[in-house]
């Protein structure tokens, strides 16, 4: 079985998003070679991802966090950002198991899974990964995992770097506050604009101006409210309410009483103790995991299913995460030229480079174009 899973793992690399793609790639010289002189049939490749049981996928998605938080150890900065977003696979059938209809206004009513992934966003890499149901939003189920992630996550930290798990509106969940700051963990989760949250934006004038325009009119104001849901008391929560309004940034615009300019506005829930306009801006760093997740879905196609089987389509989503991790990390250990390149680039340098493979007698030699990076690394 791991001689099958090696198999799709390298199709993968090469860029098939299905397991189907073996058919195309058996035609490829070197991919049979490396298949040990034949492509398999992809019943037999169907009916190994068929034994993915449970333990079997916690396992992998362990292997995914443990290349994908190999490089923390050696990171010094102050802080470490545990950045968790969510994201909706839709599908055109209803016979994939899991796959229903959600909440998300964009696919309503098509069957769909929702995925949960955690980046480092530091390293640019996959710590943590779930495929879930389409109907699953993120909030108290989710506990247990995050709080796996952010233990797993500290575990890899150097004595000194704090860690800031970075959620938008969905962790906005009195749970998943409390679990993060029981792993002694600080968050930073953008507020859900309830009416009374929204009350007390309007009634406080405390605003802190941080930034003018040209003419000295305020542009960017911060203040730090004094409003906690009840549900915060309850569970003995100690939240800071950060509220920032800004002319120049897209938002929820804030209607204020007597005022003629256009504001808005942006709320963030925390336990950190630092400024709260380096707060506000800490969050904005947040936005870079939807490029990754846009990535995986483009060129790893982590949102096609590989059958009906649920667990059988939650391991191809962990492998093609490891692909992922693996390449990532292959591409800064040894061509520091790709460290910060994306996938595809990635692949066009080292995974499709021109070649040919000559036999004499009992021996392949494989033939790379004279000067391409590959050739230069094996030489």
């Amino acid at each position: 079985m791991e001689c099958q899973m090696r198999l799709i793992m390298d199709a993968f690399l090469a860029g098939e998003g299905s397991v189907f793609g073996l058919e195309a790639l058996a035609a490829d010289p070197l991919f049979v070679h490396l298949a040990g002189g034949i492509v398999p049939s992809l019943d037999t490749v169907y009916a190994d991802l068929g034994r993915f049981g449970a333990p079997e996928v916690e396992s992998l998605e362990a292997m995914v966090a443990e290349h994908g938080l190999a490089r923390l150890g050696a990171y010094r900065g102050a802080w470490a950002h545990l950045d968790i977003d969510t994201t909706v696979c839709p599908h055109d059938t209803e016979q994939l198991e899991g796959a229903v209809p959600g909440p998300n206004p964009r696919y309503h009513g098509r069957p769909s899974y929702h995925p949960m992934l955690a980046r480092v966003a530091e390293l640019g890499t996959i710590v943590g990964a779930e495929l879930r149901p389409g109907d699953r939003g993120l909030g108290a189920e989710d506990v247990p995992r995050i709080r796996s992630w952010v233990r797993r996550a500290k575990q890899q930290l150097r004595k000194g770097t704090e860690l800031c798990v970075r959620i938008d509106a969905g962790g906005d969940c009195a749970e998943i506050l409390e679990a993060i700051h029981q792993e002694q963990a600080f968050y930073l989760v953008k507020a859900r604009i309830t009416p009374d949250l929204l009350r007390a934006m309007t009634a406080d004038a405390r605003w802190k101006t941080s930034d003018r325009d040209a003419d000295l009119r305020p542009i960017r104001q911060v203040t730090e409210l004094p409003f906690a849901r009840e549900v915060w008391a309850a569970r003995g929560l100690d939240v800071r309410v950060i509220a920032v309004r800004s002319i120049e940034r897209h938002g929820r615009q804030l209607p204020l009483p007597g005022s003629d300019r256009d504001w808005t506005v942006q709320v963030f829930l925390t336990n950190r103790v630092d400024d709260p306009d380096e707060i506000a801006w800490d969050y904005d760093g947040r936005a870079g995991i939807e490029p990754l997740i846009a990535e995986l879905k483009g060129a790893w196609a982590i949102g096609l299913a590989a059958s009906a089987s649920f667990l059988a389509n939650h391991a191809v989503f962990l492998l093609k995460l490891l692909c992922h991790n693996l390449l990532d990390r292959y591409a800064r250990e040894m061509f520091s030229m790709a460290a910060s390149w994306r996938t595809p680039w990635r692949r066009r340098l080292l995974i499709r480079a021109p070649g040919r493979i000559s036999c004499s007698g009992r021996r392949r030699v494989l033939h790379l174009l004279p000067g391409s990076p590959i050739a230069l690394q094996r030489e």
